[in-house]
């Protein structure tokens, strides 16, 4: 399960990082506490090389009659080859979701207290992710798989973070074998991670700034 994450690496970064292009229009903004319904920068890959996107986090399948139906947020990897939702998508169009931590929440005293987990540096990197159009709507869902030794004390699902060397081969168009792209889906090392206590500010998707990433004063620290 992810239902929130943070992306507050600038557009230039991003673009230096991903080997991306991005058009001048583009604006990214640092967000804290992504979550379901919000617009998100995913890299696409196109005819013309990859590319820089908004794209609204929460997707609907490609059979879904209307916009009421349910929205698809997260994408298990071991069902994804035979999920009707999902087979077209993890075909054709595959995704980068670029994030710098995630979120997952622990019981404390009777009450959730998010955690954010980040890789040990702290720099962004990308979820798989997988997307469909709408007409004008374009929409991702984030890929899932079995948690890390590191976040599975919270929680046995974490995002499929994409190695720095996989992220070609998830973005390859020519790719369209599920078994050579299930593969890359495997949890990312945990000792090349690390975790911190967030503000319990992140609870609510209203609340977006710097503040969701310290400990309330509050409550101890957390360490995991």
């Amino acid at each position: 399960m992810c239902g929130r994450y943070t992306q507050t690496t600038s557009l230039e970064a991003l673009q230096k990082r991903f080997s991306v292009f991005a058009p001048r229009s583009l604006r990214i903004e640092p967000r804290y506490n992504l979550s379901p319904g919000q617009d998100a920068p995913v890299v696409i890959s196109s005819p013309g090389g990859r590319k820089l996107r908004l794209l609204r986090w929460g997707l609907l399948p490609p059979w879904a009659k209307d916009s009421s139906a349910k929205e698809l947020i997260n994408a298990r990897a071991e069902t994804l080859a035979g999920k009707p939702s999902f087979q077209a998508a993890l075909s054709l169009r595959r995704c980068l979701v670029l994030a710098d931590g995630f979120y997952e929440w622990r019981s404390q005293r009777g009450s959730k207290a998010p955690v954010r987990f980040t890789l040990e540096d702290g720099g962004p990197f990308a979820f798989a992710g997988l997307w469909e159009a709408r007409q004008e709507l374009k929409a991702f869902a984030i890929v899932t798989t079995q948690a890390n030794a590191l976040v599975r004390a919270i929680h046995n699902r974490m995002p499929a973070i994409l190695r720095p060397e996989d992220e070609e081969s998830w973005l390859d168009p020519s790719a369209r074998d599920p078994q050579l792209l299930l593969p890359l889906l495997k949890p990312y090392p945990a000792e090349r991670m690390r975790s911190a206590q967030a503000s319990a500010r992140v609870n609510s998707p209203a609340n977006d700034g710097p503040d969701c990433l310290r400990p309330d004063a509050a409550e101890p620290e957390l360490f995991i």
